[in-house]
């Protein structure tokens, strides 16, 4: 059955309340849902944030007695478990709500069609795959943790005209714009980790934090360093404050007399920390998106083991020379065959910089 216009147009506004969550759902996904009853909206809500009531929920509460033989239009299938909240099944059940148009099925395990068949149960019409390529866009990383094992990755580069990150010395403070380092805050507020190497630690000693306007809400992303030989330990700006940060090392590396942070241990291949290792850690840490800022070696190894999503890159007007740094290093790149292309997904001014969303292309 194809949808039709009002289901189309309720379904586009449910997803735009979805995606008010951006900053502050995570783990969880982003939902929104509408409660539409003779044409007219009843009812509305979108999950704010992990822990409290799901958008169905809210959307409910404000619709009250209309909710009764009205439609709610949800961007994920209504959960059918309990967790730090009740199961949305059973609240769309109760309010006796007599059809559920959904955008998706939810992959999650404990839900995961569940849902859909306690609404069919009770007799609510459920109809599924109304803009649910928009749905999963929207929560792309969620369904990356679930359906593949690991985060979805983003690797930011802030580069110069001639595609260089860094003078030769390894200094980059700055490259772009205030607009553009103020956007860079936006996207972090978006991930769950942000993940540098040892070298950006030892150059750079960041924050690796988020900074909005003070009326924004987000939640702090973990953050993450790659230190095979945990060598940056002694930076602190790293640790600095109540977001916690965890190391990744090598089996070996002996951590200094004091060292209070969270450390895993991963193998190491070819010199390099097993990365698949750190993303499926962090997945189990219910990470669902890292941004990853670093340098070309790290930049170049995500890249290399095909672990890159997407790319965040900030072009600024300016040529930093031949012996500047560049985006990636080690591709070992020596013929056209061996290139890698990526799709460009959105490209807009930011300040006086060019600011590129990107996505790989599959590689031969």
């Amino acid at each position: 059955m194809s949808a039709s216009r009002l289901d189309l147009e309720m379904m586009a506004r449910a997803l735009r309340l979805a995606a008010r969550g951006a900053y502050t759902t995570k783990p969880n996904p982003m939902v929104g849902c509408v409660v539409v009853r003779d044409g007219a909206i009843v009812g509305e809500g979108w999950h704010q944030r992990a822990g409290e009531a799901h958008a169905e929920v809210l959307a409910l509460q404000a619709a009250g007695e209309h909710a009764r033989g009205a439609t709610a239009y949800v961007t994920l299938e209504p959960c059918a478990h309990t967790g730090r909240t009740g199961p949305c099944a059973d609240a769309l059940v109760q309010a006796g709500v007599a059809r559920v148009v959904a955008a998706m099925r939810d992959p999650y395990p404990q839900v995961d069609g569940v849902g859909f068949d306690r609404l069919r149960a009770a007799g609510i019409a459920v109809e599924a795959g109304v803009m649910e390529a928009q749905a999963r866009e929207l929560n792309r990383a969620f369904f990356s943790r679930i359906e593949r094992g690991r985060p979805w990755v983003r690797v930011k580069l802030g580069i110069s005209l001639d595609g260089r990150t860094a003078l030769e010395s390894g200094e980059s403070q700055w490259i772009t714009s205030e607009p553009a380092r103020a956007d860079v805050h936006r996207w972090r507020a978006r991930c769950g980790a942000l993940l540098t190497g040892a070298g950006t630690v030892l150059a750079d000693d960041p924050h690796l934090t988020v900074r909005l306007p003070d009326d924004t809400p987000f939640v702090a992303p973990l953050r993450v360093v790659l230190d095979p030989g945990l060598a940056t330990v002694a930076r602190g700006r790293v640790r600095e404050g109540d977001v916690p940060t965890v190391y990744y090392h090598a089996p070996d590396a002996k951590p200094p007399r004091g060292f209070d942070a969270q450390r895993v241990a991963v193998s190491v291949r070819a010199g390099m920390l097993d990365l698949d290792a750190v993303l499926t850690d962090l997945a189990k840490r219910e990470i669902n998106e890292v941004q990853v800022e670093a340098g070309a070696t790290l930049a170049g190894a995500f890249l290399k083991a095909s672990l890159v999503d997407e790319l965040l890159v900030y072009e600024a007007p300016t040529v930093l020379g031949d012996r500047a740094r560049p985006m990636f290093d080690a591709l070992d790149v020596e013929t056209m065959a061996q290139r890698y292309a990526f799709r460009r997904l959105d490209v807009r001014q930011v300040g006086p910089d060019t600011r590129m969303i990107l996505q790989p292309e599959p590689r031969a």
